[in-house]
């Protein structure tokens, strides 16, 4: 194949690491070398909050923009600041999802330090520091995600809860593998975030792949010229790319990088 995309837009968890946890394989971590030291811009583009995303572009040492939190959250890993952060209220919504979730946990996030929880989350859940707030001092944070765990529910069951559910002020998906929903602001999405800075590095629409495996990764497969969605992602996921690889744990990401960028 002679095509070889100049922006890789990289979803984290499921594709490029195991789901929560940072660890990279060592033919994935070979692969993004390989397509970076082409000038290709790769970009993180991740549900994760940006406390959660730096250990892994800090692993990879990939210069440029990562996009944090589905896309509220645009950080650069050069000069480690945040550039763009856009945030909602989220008392309406922890309100409304209160009411049909009971047994349900809260948490928003508090960019580059941690979240603020409304009820305990399990161990490993929440990257950074986590504090126990109120409805009250949670409503009133201003932030670019919250995320909700149903405790003693699966995925499926979640899936059904919400299936009918109207949020207005946010954009929300759920999780395949864990229940659990995250809402960002209004408009905001991986494939939106993606085509400002796609416009904004000068590439051609033409010349961008996305790799994902998620619902919130979607929109981020549609956006891209060529989207790839990993091998253990849902049908729905995978109707929405290209084509579809191996999954995680057979390092499909990697198979997919070497197409583009042999060793």
């Amino acid at each position: 194949m002679n095509w070889r995309p100049r922006l890789v837009a990289l979803d984290i968890d499921g594709t490029l690491a195991r789901s929560g946890t940072n660890d990279i394989a060592p033919a994935v971590h070979s692969a993004i070398t390989r397509a970076a030291a082409h000038g290709t811009h790769v970009v993180l583009c991740t549900g994760r909050s940006l406390i959660g995303t730096t250990p892994i572009a800090d692993q990879l040492d990939l210069p440029g923009i990562s996009l944090c939190s589905n896309g509220a959250v645009w950080w650069d890993r050069g000069s480690r600041a945040v550039l763009r952060r856009t945030t909602f209220s989220p008392g309406p919504t922890i309100a409304a999802l209160r009411e049909l979730l009971p047994g349900a946990v809260f948490a928003v996030e508090q960019t580059g330090v941690g979240n603020m929880s409304l009820g305990r989350f399990r161990t490993g859940d929440l990257w950074g520091v986590v504090t126990l707030g109120t409805f009250s001092e949670l409503a009133a944070v201003a932030t670019p995600r919250l995320v909700v765990r149903w405790h003693d529910r699966t995925p499926e069951e979640l899936a059904f809860a919400v299936r009918d559910l109207e949020l207005p002020s946010v954009a929300w998906t759920v999780d395949h593998t864990e229940p659990w929903l995250t809402a960002v602001p209004p408009g905001v999405t991986k494939g939106s975030a993606l085509e400002e800075l796609r416009v904004h590095l000068g590439v051609a629409a033409g010349d961008t792949l996305a790799v994902g495996d998620g619902h919130n990764d979607v929109e981020m497969l549609r956006w891209a010229a060529h989207g790839v969605a990993m091998g253990q992602a849902p049908a729905t996921v995978q109707a929405a790319a290209d084509s579809v690889t191996d999954t995680v744990l057979e390092d499909g990401l990697a198979t997919v990088l070497s197409r583009f960028f042999p060793a």
